[in-house]
């Protein structure tokens, strides 16, 4: 029995007896017991009761592309090339590097868990399968880097457009590249870039995106986390749903960036910034310093106001923005 098949055993939410999962497997009991420690080491919150089997606190439903692409309009399949799913890789974005020049613009690799999920500065994204949303797109762009300004933040735009369409209204932005629900992470996005400054490059863009967390990963995470299912009730969209909001938000939001760089997307930044008129701390390699958020430039690059008066931007290559107190 592998960690996925039961994880699909238990997706129902519904109690299953050790003998039944052994049975229905071909396995003994004890391999049954080996692979759901294996989920539980991944974060997966399974339950155990003598006599009454194994649970998970809620239902779930595993990624299937057939299922994502059935969430689909025509008109954002065709924006998309390839889309697969895998049940464990190390991450999706180091998937797509290694396939850069066989595969098509805008492919899509989504991974149930990762090993080594990645954040912004090398930080860890936690993975645990059957949760979350782990994805990452490869878009190629003729212009080469200098076009790319502000990508991150037009990212972060077609997120919320994904959570919007989801019925999720109560995000917002965090400059560079979070997406935020209150004062907690919902989601990150990670951009690496390969090619010339000037001719043709590749665009990696990988996303993380909160839908249902255990309260042992709230504990591990260092940070304010939360997710889908706190925002809505206790009752999230399907993971699938949640997918293809994002896949086709995705795709046709860097078409768009594509022909009009970041001066489409500019506005509904704007409003959607949760840093603007907010007293920040910036913290940079020469030292740290407090200002107001004064929004992004053309760029996408922060906007702060000094004590002084001086309005001076911040790049995010050099800089990381936190509210003052935190």
């Amino acid at each position: 029995m592998l960690a996925r098949d039961l994880l699909e055993a238990l997706a129902g939410g519904d109690a299953v007896s050790g003998a039944t999962l052994a049975r229905t497997a071909g396995v003994t009991r004890a391999a049954v017991w080996k692979q759901i420690e294996a989920l539980r080491l991944k974060g997966v919150p399974v339950e155990a009761k003598v006599g009454g089997g194994y649970r998970l606190p809620w239902p779930t439903e595993l990624l299937e592309v057939p299922r994502i692409r059935a969430h689909m309009s025509p008109s954002a399949l065709a924006d998309v090339g390839m889309l697969e799913v895998h049940w464990e890789i190390d991450s999706t974005s180091s998937e797509l590097a290694r396939r850069i020049p066989v595969l098509d613009d805008l492919s899509f690799v989504l991974a149930e868990t990762q090993s080594a999920g990645r954040g912004r500065r090398g930080r860890t994204w936690l993975s645990p399968p059957g949760m979350n949303l782990y994805l990452s797109v490869l878009k190629r762009f003729d212009a080469g880097f200098a076009s790319l300004s502000g990508l991150s933040l037009a990212v972060g735009v077609m997120l919320i457009r994904a959570l919007d369409d989801l019925g999720i209204r109560t995000a917002g932005l965090k400059w560079p590249n979070d997406v935020l629900a209150g004062n907690a992470k919902l989601a990150g996005i990670l951009v690496e870039l390969s090619g010339e400054y000037s001719g043709p490059c590749a665009a990696i863009i990988g996303v993380g995106l909160n839908i249902r967390l255990p309260d042992s990963l709230h504990e591990r995470a260092g940070q304010p986390i939360t997710d889908l299912a706190s925002l809505s009730g206790g009752l999230p969209p399907g993971r699938n749903r949640v997918a293809a909001a994002v896949v086709a938000s995705l795709g046709e939001g860097l078409r768009s960036f594509e022909r009009h760089g970041f001066a489409a997307f500019a506005q509904e930044y704007g409003f959607n910034d949760l840093l603007i008129g907010q007293a920040l701390r910036v913290i940079d390699p020469r030292g740290e310093y407090h200002a107001t958020g004064e929004g992004v430039d053309e760029r996408g690059a922060l906007r702060v106001r000094r004590a002084t008066g001086e309005v001076v931007t911040v790049d995010s290559a050099e800089i990381s923005v936190r509210r003052s107190g935190a």
